[in-house]
C-alpha cells in the first residue's frame, strides 16, 4: 500500500504527520511526505535573473527539503517507510499529478479553509483535488474546524 501525505510546512503539517504516521503503521504501507513549493512566475529555471534571486530560491527549496527530509527521518526511525518528496508547480495539481505517479492508494492532506463558513468546509486545494482525484482522499481538519 503507498500513502501520500501533502503537506504545507505549515499550521497543518504536524496533524498530517500524526494522521499518515498512524496510517501508515496499521497498513505497513510506504509514505511518501509530500510538500509542494510554490511557482514563481517572475523566476523561471536557474539561467535567468540575478544572483540573489537565484540564491534565495535556492535557499527557499533548500529549507523546504531539510524541512521534510526531517520528518521522514523521525518517522523512519520509528520504523516506518517513508520518503520525501519536494515538487515545484500549481498545489493541488503537482499533487494529483504525484499521486498517479507514484500510484497512492490514499492521499492524506489537511484542510484549513478560512471564513466565508469555512470555504463551505474545505479549502480551495482540497476541493480541487478532491474535484479531480481517482483516488480516496483523507482530510485532516484544522483543529478550529468545526
Amino acid at each position: 500500500m503507498i500513502l501520500l501525505a501533502a503537506v504545507d510546512l505549515a499550521v497543518m503539517t504536524p496533524a498530517v504527520l500524526r494522521e499518515a504516521r498512524a496510517w501508515t503503521r496499521r497498513l505497513s504501507a510506504h509514505l511518501y511526505i509530500l510538500h509542494v513549493a510554490d511557482p514563481d512566475p517572475d523566476f523561471i529555471g536557474y539561467g535567468a535573473g540575478p544572483e540573489s534571486v537565484r540564491l534565495a530560491v535556492a535557499h527557499k527549496f533548500t529549507r523546504a527539503h531539510g524541512q521534510i527530509e526531517e520528518a521522514a527521518r523521525e518517522l523512519r526511525k520509528e520504523g516506518l517507510d517513508v520518503t520525501a518528496l519536494l515538487v515545484q508547480g500549481a498545489t493541488a495539481e503537482s499533487i494529483l499529478r504525484e499521486a498517479n505517479r507514484l500510484s497512492a492508494d490514499v492521499i492524506l492532506m489537511g484542510t484549513r479553509a478560512r471564513g466565508a463558513m469555512r470555504e463551505l468546509i474545505v479549502g480551495s486545494v482540497s476541493k480541487a483535488v478532491i474535484r479531480e482525484s481517482t483516488r480516496p482522499i483523507l482530510l485532516v481538519p484544522h483543529r478550529d474546524a468545526p
